[in-house]
């Protein structure tokens, strides 16, 4: 356990301390963001402080799709004028934020929150698969079929064998599922995609 700096008031250690477990973040940089605020007005500041504030005690997450929100269901899972047969699967919910800003996409998503990975201790009871499942079964019961599976992992190793896994546990189901096209980066992340590339891999996705 490190000493305690002794030079800066406990106010500002524990400051800095919150920042450099944020990821990307060292401890320069966590340095470099304490101190901007100490000069800055006191009402960015409290700006910030609300904004944390806000973000823990307004979001949840959405009890059909488990993207964040500040209602349930979200935004898109209440839009009548989405394709609630066409679910388009996500690792994360910026990945939801990527695909939105293509416009080219009209269905709905179910968020897993990360993929299997056995190496992290990720199996598949630690994402929203069950749900995910449960939701293609509840939609068929209903009489409101689900038609389409969009797989939208990552083309990492990781996400793919999470996208196998889902094509294995469908399997039988009447459900067609589709793959996003190569023009994605093997090993990239959606979330770094830009509209264009995204609109076209959705636009080429291929039956698995």
């Amino acid at each position: 356990m490190a000493a305690p700096n002794r030079t800066l008031p406990p106010s500002v250690v524990r400051l800095i301390d919150a920042f450099a477990q944020l990821p990307g973040i060292g401890p320069k940089s966590a340095s470099r963001l304490a101190y901007y605020l100490l000069r800055a007005p006191a009402e960015v500041s409290l700006a910030l402080a609300d904004a944390l504030r806000d973000l823990k005690s307004h979001t949840r997450l959405c009890s059909v799709c488990f993207n964040i929100t500040e209602r349930d269901p979200c935004e898109i899972c209440g839009d009548p004028t989405r394709d609630h047969s066409l679910i388009c699967v996500v690792e994360e919910p910026l990945d939801v934020v990527a695909i939105e800003r293509s416009r080219s996409f009209t269905g709905v998503y179910h968020v897993l929150h990360g993929v299997i990975s056995p190496m992290n201790g990720v199996g598949p009871d630690d994402l929203r698969l069950r749900e995910l499942l449960l939701r293609v079964e509840q939609s068929s019961a209903a009489g409101r079929p689900v038609q389409e599976v969009i797989l939208a992992t990552n083309p990492t190793l990781e996400g793919e064998n999470t996208a196998s896994f889902i094509q294995r546990k469908l399997a039988g189901s009447g459900v067609r599922m589709t793959r996003l096209a190569r023009g994605l980066p093997v090993g990239g992340d959606l979330e770094y995609a830009d509209e264009i590339t995204l609109s076209r891999a959705l636009e080429g996705r291929q039956q698995m």
